[in-house]
Order: C-alpha cells, then structure tokens, then sequence
C-alpha cells in the first residue's frame, strides 16, 4: 500500500475518522492495528518479520531492564556490608551478564536482517572466489523476498534496545504499546528512524481533535505530494530511460543523470518524509524532521548533517562513539602516538571509527559493491577534507572574498556537484559501469543533445520541463523561506480566502501535473528498498 495510492488515501481518511471518533485511550490500539494492516497490505509474509525483531528487542530489554533493577536492589540491601572492591567486583559480573545479553540478541536480530537483504549478496561473492579458485562449484541464491523497510525498524528497534542496555531509558513493558513504537506506520518503511524517548512523549496520550494539527499535518502531506508526484515521478521516466541503456545514454547525458536523480532522489524522500510527519501531526504524534535545506549545504560534512538526519545521528550514536571508544581503538591510539607521534595517535581512531561507520552506511543501503563503493568514497572525501582543514582557515584568513555570497554560491555549487557525482555510484548495479560512465563524460562529443531537442526524446514534451522547472523553482523558494520560519505557520496566519487560494492551488497543481492515474505505475519511494 504505497502512500501514493489510492487504497492509502482511503485508508488514512477512514482512520482519521475512527481515529478522533473512539475514546482517546484506545486510540494507540488503534494505531497498532493499523500498522500490522498497512504492513500485511503490502505482504502478509513481512509480518514475520517484524514480529520476530520486535519480540526479540523487547525480551531483550526486559531482561538487561531487570538485571539492572536487580542490581539496584541488591546493592541496596547488601552494599552496607560490601567493601569498594567487592561492589566493584558485583558491578563488573553484572555487566558482563547484560553484555552477554545485549550480544547475543544484536546477533540474532542482525541475523534476520542479513538474511533478509545480504545472503544473496554473500552468495554471489562467494561464488565469484569459488569461480577465481577454479573450482565448478557454484551455490544457488535463495528466493527470499525483502520486506519493505526492514533496515528502518531494525535499527530503530535495536536503538531501543542499546539505549536500555545503557541505562538511556527503562524498558518498556506493555510488549504492545512497544509495538506500535516499531511499527508506527507513517514511518514503517522509509524513516525517519526515531528514538524510543522521542516517540513516547506523544504516541500513547489521548489526542483530542485539533483543527490547527489537522491543517497543518494534511498541508504537509498535500506537498509531500507534490514532491513525489510532480517533480520526482516525472524526473522518474527520464532517469529510468537513461540506466536502462548506458553503452547508448553516456557522455552528455551522464550529466543529466547525475542532476535529475539527485533532484529526484530529494523530492522523493523528503516528499515521503512530508507525508511521514503530516500524517503523524494529524494524528496528534511528533515524528522528528529528516532534513534541513541539504542542498544549500557548503561541504560534504555540512550535507550529512542536514540529510536523513535520523540515519546520521543512529551511525554517530551506535557505531562511532563506541568503536572510537573501544579497548581496540584506544590501543591502536596508543601505538600511533608512540610511532608518529600525538597527533596521529588521537587523528586514526577518529578515521578508523568513520571507516567503520561509512563502510556500515554503504551496507546498509544496499547489498551490492556500488553501495560500498559509495559509502568509502564519503569517507575518503570527509577524511581528506579534514585533514585540509588548517589549509581551510589560512585561505579564509587571506582572501577577503570568503563568507561571501558569491563565494557560498560557488560552495553551495560545488557540494552539489560532488553529491551528483556521488549519486551516481547509486544509479548503476556495477561499479565498473558506474566508472565508465563518469569518465565518458570528460571525452563527450555530444554536447548538442541540449539544444537540438534530443532531450524531448527522453519521455518529456517541453510542457513537461516547464513544468519540472517551475515545481523545482518553488521548492527552491519553499527552502529559502523556510530558514526565516515555518512556512505552514505563516500560511496559517493569512487571511482565509489567502489560506484557501494556497490549498486550492497547491491541490490543483498535484491533481493537474502529478504523474498517476490509470495505466500509471506509481514509482515506488526509493527509501522504501532499504
């Protein structure tokens, strides 16, 4: 049941109404029921699934939940009679127990994700050595479907967990209402991926009926449409015209590709992620923002702070901090102070823990090289950025020019070229195809495609590109206001026949120019195959 379709705008209206008509206790049973719909909807057998990871995180922080009670309690009764070393001692044993625990159930529901999304993937490299080696052996894929959004509520799930695991938060102990924190459906399959503490201030209170929380969530959802269907699902049939014959589509329009499959790639996840926290503000819940402005970003380490924000700070929290933190990192730390001295030795932990968790992004994103490529490639131009650091400051020091606007315009420009590029690595399954690419780009000698009309051949007319620029335009200014103020509350203060021309018009431009309709195959959201 994909948000664009018209057995989901169904579905939300009829919950909506269920929704504010029932008593406000029971509204969270309600949601819960609605998640395990939306999800069977899409494939009865994803249910196992998401039940699997959500018994599992919940056993599992039931348990290091009431190892810590207990150790409490112990110590309460019995740290009286205790020396230092002793409680030391108690303390370190009942650690080492919830350790134990917390491993053994980050296995297991790694396990069903790695199932999921990568056995093929191990399969498929491990007959190309078998291959390499000579040997005729080869181990035939499972047939396995990848249900919708597993990476999301996974990670999601296990950050509860680690966050119990480190006394963050008490575990929760009604098992449904933590069901609905994993399988809160506005965000089930693409994000954002929230905290446990962050949902709960707001997922289980009675919502009474707000008219302010519906305007404005169902505004957001209407230009969350927009994004999708006007701009995304249009620059869609052209990004997909060109992937499906590269040896034909190189040289010039390797530019174009880069360039509309970024744009696309942002109109389609943050309109999905509009529609994600409108729903979710019409329901009366707080779902956390995924993106600020990323595309006005002045470097690479700026962009990732402003994109899939969720996803950044879920790497920063569970990955860097405690690989960078462990006994490994602080031993290698120690041994490169004493061979290049103090700088390197607090400089490498820092690159090897980004190592780790670029390599862990790329992964996550997809079980194929070029997501692997793509994420050391992050890694390589963030590492090499801050060591050029010093360099930075001395230019910014010498030229007056700098923290000017035409120089941020040239930043801005720069970053989005370097994030185009990167994308491509996202376009094509082979890495090799995806190299080949970007280097026919320096020796293209078709340059004329963008003015002798072939860009018309690509599944467009003109009235579409009028259409594409005159959407992208206003996002563009959408963004540009948006850093002085929410749009929405400055729409909510107009005049009434101001606020109904904004909702008439925006409507209208959905209905009118929005790619659906029958015999239309709505393009699925990106995000949603992760």
């Amino acid at each position: 049941m994909l948000f664009t379709s018209y057995e989901f705008i169904a579905f939300f209206f009829l919950l909506i109404v269920l929704y504010y008509l029932i008593p406000g206790r029971y509204q969270w049973m309600l949601l819960l029921a609605a998640g395990y719909v939306f999800y069977w909807a899409a494939n009865p057998d994803y249910l196992i699934f998401l039940l699997a990871v959500t018994v599992l995180t919940y056993t599992a922080a039931l348990l290091i939940d009431q190892s810590l009670v207990n150790q409490k309690k112990y110590l309460k009764n019995y740290g009286g009679e205790m020396d230092r070393q002793a409680k030391k001692e108690y303390k370190a044993l009942q650690e080492k127990k919830r350790k134990k625990i917390i491993v053994w159930f980050l296995i297991m529901v790694l396990s069903i994700l790695a199932s999921a999304k990568y056995i093929n993937f191990f399969i498929l490299n491990l007959n190309s050595i078998l291959q390499t080696m000579g040997s005729g052996r080869q181990i035939s894929f499972i047939d396995l479907l990848l249900p919708l959004g597993i990476s999301f509520y996974t990670f999601q799930a296990i950050g509860y967990m680690l966050d119990v695991y480190r006394g963050n938060i008490s575990a929760e102990k009604n098992f449904f209402r933590y069901a609905l924190f994993v399988s809160f459906f506005p965000q089930l399959i693409q994000g954002p991926i929230s905290r446990f503490q962050d949902l709960a201030r707001t997922m289980w209170e009675p919502h009474p009926f707000r008219g302010k929380n519906l305007q404005n969530g169902l505004l957001r959802v209407l230009w969350g449409y927009f994004k999708k269907l006007v701009v995304a699902d249009r620059l869609l049939i052209v990004v997909d015209l060109l992937l499906e014959q590269p040896e034909k589509y190189c040289g010039a329009y390797t530019v174009i590709i880069m360039i509309f499959y970024t744009v696309q790639l942002y109109a389609d996840f943050t309109g999905g992620i509009d529609i994600t926290i409108g729903i979710a503000q019409v329901l009366g819940i707080e779902v956390q923002e995924n993106f600020r402005r990323p595309y006005f970003s002045k470097s690479l380490k700026e962009y990732w702070r402003r994109w899939h924000i969720s996803m950044s700070s879920w790497f920063r929290d569970y990955v860097f901090y405690p690989v960078s933190a462990s006994r490994a990192m602080q031993k290698i730390s120690k041994g490169a102070g004493k061979l290049w001295g103090a700088k390197a030795g607090k400089r490498l932990p820092v690159y090897l823990s980004s190592f780790v968790v670029w390599l862990a992004t790329g992964i996550w994103h997809g079980a194929s090289w070029n997501f692997v490529v793509w994420g050391l490639l992050n890694w390589a131009v963030l590492m090499i950025s801050e060591e050029l650091e010093p360099l930075y400051v001395r230019f910014q020091q010498k030229f007056a020019f700098y923290g000017r606007l035409p120089y941020r315009l040239f930043q801005v420009g720069r970053t989005f070229l370097l994030i185009c590029i990167l994308n491509l690595f996202d376009c094509y399954e082979k890495v090799s195809v995806t190299l080949k690419m970007l280097f026919s780009v320096f020796g293209a000698e078709n340059w004329k495609i963008f003015a002798d009309g072939s860009l018309l051949c690509l599944g467009l007319t003109a009235a579409d590109y009028i259409v594409l620029a005159a959407a992208v335009f206003m996002m563009i200014s959408v963004s540009l206001i948006q850093r002085r103020g929410s749009v929405r509350t400055r729409i909510a203060g107009m005049r009434y026949p101001a606020q109904a021309a904004v909702w008439i018009g925006l409507f209208l431009m959905v209905l009118l120019f929005g790619k659906y309709g029958i015999g239309y195959d709505a393009g699925q959201f990106i995000y949603n195959r992760f």
